[in-house]
């Protein structure tokens, strides 16, 4: 989770009040966030530097607290954010209402978008905040707030970037292009000369910081830029500023952009730093909207500051965390988490006010979340539960767990990812595009795929233990994944059985009886074939077995797994010198 660095005198002077340490901690652990770490400035860099301790001096320093929040609350990623909802908690003051400046179509504030941008960075969001009131503090808080969204939510600027601009320097409308870097120029933040765009590529290849985001565009025929009306840069997002319209200390009305690739977290990035700041405007809570129109026609005001309602049984709430709220009580703790609240007697709903702040609301089990933490977590009463019982297929699983590790087999757990070749090529398989839920931006080649099998996990297993002491017998009880249309994710989880036997004397026989044995604990008789009463085994043409070696299992007309002496080549791929015989198949049948 993400730590948020805030000097302590300045926090408790938003919060007007001081605590003790311990006291603050306990606010912080009652809210749901955690004091991770007291500190100075000086140390933390000591810190950073790998520096050795050493004895400070008399003068007064600084005290920061570093709180770790949820990875979701953008609201708290600030001084102003957080000050404003440990206030809120406390029932020190009430809920802002956040409002868009109400001012026509006409007299908005223009952002004009190109076609071309839909071939590197499509979005773009706008805002003004109007007399804002900026000290050192504030300014160093609205970039650091810009720069932790940029780490978290914005995924290091892949899906958002944020411009942030001194509108009296620049004049609208404004037009957000993708032109070729050679025909961009301009003089880029804390800079004095001018450079083309792709000349500022490799200015910005030796700096420590911008280097890292140059990939995010550097290899496309065009760049994203942003211009006023008189063709000045404002940015070249995302990777820097024009320093023209940079913002001071002395800058009153603060123009944001945000491109991005994400339109949804775009608007919750943008909402993030207005509400935040708005509260330094002249007319506090305000924000002054921007419309941005396409050349396709479409166009939107933003940013967007409506509440949006959501309605949760009291009951759901009341069972979910295992208390007796009356409908008022939850209201009140409902607002302590800056969610406005009613309730609706008619059918016993508590109707929320979600505000723009709070993002990370989306679904009734968040609502319930909130009233637990503004209860607290341990003042709930423990209780035993009437009945705990397992599911059915976890009972089912257990019981041939069991069964096989009585038969001599230990049990191994495998990852679910594998890598695309584990998974098809080095199995003989062939992709045919339906099957395997394949992984959009794998971290390494060896988790491309969630697995359409057990058996890669498997023979990895024995390939990395192939001096163990012959026989190895080995099987797995575990989920697969494989795509489905009808599901509302696109993909559907099935629980697979996996058992192998590898040794000189590995055979068909040996893994046909522990089948024969799975089916007599799940109480199925053998039956011939075509009889839907029981299970029988037909010849299988599967590409991992050795041919003619091998066969399907049909339990009540339906086929659910296979088994049989691994093919050589499937082996010599896993790096596997014994036979090896091996049987899959799917235990949710049997339910």
């Amino acid at each position: 989770m993400p730590t948020v660095g805030v000097g302590r005198d300045r926090l408790f002077d938003a919060l007007g009040r001081t605590y003790e340490d311990k006291e603050f901690e306990e606010l912080c652990f009652k809210f749901g966030i955690e004091l991770d770490d007291i500190t100075t400035e000086k140390a933390i860099i000591r810190k950073e530097k790998h520096l050795e301790e050493k004895e400070e001096s008399a003068e007064a320093e600084e005290i920061i607290y570093k709180i770790e929040v949820p990875a979701n609350r953008y609201d708290l990623l600030c001084l102003e954010g957080l000050a404003r909802a440990l206030r809120i908690f406390e029932e020190l003051e009430g809920i802002p209402t956040y409002a868009v400046a109400n001012i026509s179509r006409d007299s908005m504030l223009k952002m004009h978008v190109k076609a071309e941008t839909s071939k590197i960075r499509e979005f773009v969001v706008c805002a003004v905040l109007r007399g804002v009131t900026f000290d050192e503090a504030r300014y160093n808080s609205f970039i650091d707030l810009q720069d932790r969204l940029h780490q978290n939510i914005c995924r290091r600027r892949t899906l958002v970037a944020i411009g942030t601009h001194d509108l009296d320097t620049i004049k609208g409308p404004f037009t957000y292009e993708a032109l070729p870097p050679s025909k961009i120029n301009f003089v880029p933040l804390k800079q004095t000369k001018s450079f083309r765009a792709d000349e500022l590529m490799e200015f910005y290849k030796s700096d420590m910081k911008l280097k890292k985001f140059l990939h995010i565009i550097e290899n496309s025929p065009v760049f994203p830029v942003i211009y006023d009306h008189k063709r000045t840069v404002l940015s070249l997002p995302p990777i820097i500023n024009g320093a023209h319209s940079a913002i001071t200390l002395k800058t009153k009305n603060v123009f944001i952009e945000c491109t991005a690739t994400d339109l949804t977290k775009a608007n919750i990035v943008l909402n993030t730093l207005v509400t935040m700041f708005s509260g330094y405007c002249e007319r506090k809570f305000e924000v002054e909207p921007v419309e941005v129109l396409y050349d396709d026609g479409r166009s939107y005001a933003c940013p967007d500051l409506s509440l949006y309602s959501m309605k949760v049984p009291l009951s759901y709430i009341n069972d979910g965390i295992g208390l007796s709220l009356k409908a008022d009580e939850v209201a009140r703790l409902l607002r302590r988490m800056q969610l406005p609240t009613t309730y609706a007697e008619e059918d016993s709903t508590i109707c929320v006010s979600v505000p723009p702040t709070r993002s990370d609301v989306l679904h009734p089990c968040d609502v319930m979340e909130d009233v637990a933490i503004a209860f607290g977590y341990n003042e709930i009463p423990k209780r035993k539960p009437v009945s705990l019982k397992p599911l059915p297929l976890n009972e089912l699983s257990d019981l041939i767990r069991l069964e096989i590790a009585m038969n001599g087999f230990s049990e191994v757990l495998t990852w679910i990812l594998c890598s695309y070749k584990e998974n098809f090529d080095m199995l003989n398989r062939k992709d045919d595009k339906s099957t395997a839920v394949i992984i959009g931006n794998p971290r390494s080649s060896d988790f491309e795929v969630v697995r359409t099998s057990l058996m890669p996990g498997i023979l990895k297993t024995v390939g990395h233990n192939k001096d163990h002491p012959k026989p190895i017998k080995i099987f797995e009880v575990g989920d697969v994944a494989v795509l489905n249309e009808k599901k509302d994710v696109g993909a559907t989880n099935c629980r697979q059985l996996a058992a192998l036997h590898c040794g000189a004397t590995s055979g068909f026989e040996l893994i046909h009886c522990l089948v024969d044995r799975i089916m007599e604990v799940v109480g199925t008789p053998f039956v011939s074939a075509g009889n839907h009463t029981g299970y029988y085994i037909k010849l299988s043409n599967e590409p991992e077995f050795l041919p003619g070696r091998q066969a399907s299992i049909i339990y009540k007309g339906k086929h659910i797994g296979h088994f049989g002496i691994v093919h050589p080549e499937v082996l010599n791929n896993f790096d596997i010198p014994d036979p090896c015989s091996y049987v899959e198949l799917n235990i949710e049948s049997f339910l």
